[in-house]
């Protein structure tokens, strides 16, 4: 263990954004810390799924709670409570945290998870950092989706980008280079990376008119590329499940909806014309068709637009059939997947 634990319990230059839960020593050293934080761009909700299932499907311990009250803005994040019979009754306290999770043949990892920071970036960058210096993580390792002009009715594509190309194959291709808004976990790794810590990004391409729902099949993916990536044993039959319900539900809506089918019948033929003559490197192995620049802006912009527009559903329960989650939550009748 890291020489400098003492100071990562009572010194560290972090240290007022968290609480530590769990002795430091009773962790072997060389862990991979995953990181699947709710933020501004996660279509799909690919990384919060696939976060949710880890630790509702695997055993698991606190090692470090940050302060939510440093963190948070509360107001563009405003928390759920419940008010009944009269009186407030709940309050769905937001959650930054790291665990310690083991697998299910008991190799042990860190995940990061939890509402995205929205200030204070800097210090808490810091502060994870601090914590993989003490807990000598050895590899760090997002997981999050994002929207592109692709169906869903096609193989799913799973992308990497970071500093450690033995670990990214060829990287994301279709992307050469592409300006948007900042997050907590991007400046993370790019912080890592110039200080020279193995970081890297799993990305799920989700086909753009589901950025909004909850996609699992995108969780899947990305957790099947994890475990083979560090060399994990994770438990993803019940999401599996899950993704095929959500599969159902969408063939359900398509079909009571022309304009729809005729959209993906589209991306259908874009994406097998393209594939007749490239191929796009998946860390799942499966070809994909490879956006043009001018449509990977626009699926970013409109993303982008829609997110700015509506409050972040922090604390927002999961449905298992998915029904509720399609579109953007303007729709009360099921209809609203596109």
């Amino acid at each position: 263990m890291n020489e400098y634990l003492g100071d990562f319990l009572s010194g560290m230059p972090g240290k007022s954004l968290y609480s530590v839960e769990l002795d430091a020593t009773e962790l072997p050293d060389g862990l991979v810390l995953v990181h699947a934080m709710s933020g501004f761009i996660d279509a799909g909700s690919a990384g919060r799924i696939a976060a949710e299932h880890l630790l509702e499907s695997l055993d698991h311990q606190r090692v470090i709670t940050f302060d939510h009250d440093l963190l948070i803005d509360y107001r563009s994040r405003r928390p759920v409570m419940t008010f009944e019979n009269s009186q407030w009754t709940s309050y769905d306290e937001p959650v930054l945290a790291i665990d310690v999770v083991w697998d299910t043949t008991g190799t042990p990892f860190l995940l990061l998870h939890g509402a995205e920071p929205d200030v204070g970036w800097e210090r808490f960058v810091a502060a994870i950092r601090d914590a993989i210096d003490v807990l000598e993580v050895s590899l760090t390792v997002r997981l999050h989706g994002v929207p592109m002009s692709v169906p869903h009715t096609r193989p799913l594509v799973i992308g990497a980008h970071g500093s450690e190309s033995d670990l990214i194959g060829e990287g994301l291709p279709w992307v050469n280079s592409v300006q948007m808004p900042g997050s907590a976990a991007a400046l993370l790794e790019l912080r890592l990376t110039e200080a020279g810590y193995p970081a890297i990004g799993l990305v799920a391409q989700v086909p753009h008119y589901l950025a909004q729902a909850s996609y699992p099949q995108a969780a899947v993916g990305l957790l099947e590329v994890l475990q083979r990536t560090c060399g994990l044993s994770l438990p993803i039959g019940d999401l599996n499940i899950r993704a095929g319900r959500t599969a159902q539900e969408i063939e359900r809506q398509l079909s009571s909806n022309a304009e729809a089918r005729e959209v993906v019948s589209a991306l259908e033929r874009q994406y097998d014309s393209a594939a007749e003559g490239s191929k796009l490197p998946s860390l799942l192995a499966t070809p994909e068709h490879i956006p043009t620049a001018d449509e990977l802006g626009a699926e970013f912009e409109r993303f982008l637009a829609h997110e700015a527009q509506r409050q972040p559903r922090e604390g927002e329960a999961s449905s298992d059939e998915g029904l509720e989650e399609f579109g953007d939550g303007s729709e009360e009748d099921g209809e609203s997947l596109l």
